[in-house]
């Protein structure tokens, strides 16, 4: 059966997304170019054409799959809502049991980002963009007197760097933490950065 035609944005988006599901199950260091392209059934000519590099295939793949959770945190962040009930979603979104993707490619991306520049420039400006996000509607919730966090950038930042860590520990070894605990450590942390009570109801 002869393969569709796709323009240069969607053939580069379908092998984006191969790339990163490739990546997904072999790890950043074992995918092959190859590899995407036996996924897609076309040629490793092809993969090439667009991307040049695997280091470059990699680096684009990762934004890709990171920008679709930065664009759903955006989405969860604009709701017409308190300061406290976006963030508290937020968190439970982005919390390593909750339903944000790419926590395994986040980790791949962070090691492999120590020896490749390419990566190390997007992985960088990406988690900036997160961080940003988040400090934003801190200082909006202080402003409007919901909490009293005196440093919104810095609680940002604790609180991100928290979620990092417990996302490592998950990933690398499964079924060591129940999603429960998991998710009430999140409010907790949450809580403590904006100064409420642990049981504020938001």
């Amino acid at each position: 059966m002869a393969r569709v035609r796709l323009n240069v944005a969607e053939r580069r988006e379908e092998l984006l997304r191969a790339a990163v599901t490739q990546i997904e199950a072999r790890g950043v260091t074992a995918v092959r170019i190859a590899d995407v392209a036996a996924d897609l059934g076309v040629s490793n000519a092809l993969v090439l054409y667009h991307f040049t590099t695997k280091e470059k295939l990699v680096a684009e793949a990762f934004a890709y799959a990171a920008e679709s959770d930065l664009a759903h945190l955006r989405k969860l962040l604009g709701r017409r809502t308190s300061a406290v009930r976006r963030l508290r979603a937020a968190v439970r979104w982005y919390a390593p049991t909750g339903q944000a993707k790419g926590w395994r490619l986040w980790i791949e991306g962070w090691a492999v980002s120590l020896r490749e520049p390419a990566l190390r420039e997007v992985a960088g400006d990406l988690d900036q963009q997160w961080k940003a996000e988040l400090t934003a509607v801190i200082a909006q919730g202080a402003a409007a007197g919901e909490f009293p966090c005196p440093d919104p950038a810095a609680a940002a930042w604790r609180l991100t760097a928290f979620l990092d860590g417990l996302a490592v520990q998950m990933t690398s070894y499964s079924g060591s933490l129940s999603r429960a605990a998991m998710l009430e450590w999140a409010d907790a942390a949450l809580a403590r950065e904006l100064g409420l009570p642990a049981d504020h109801p938001g």
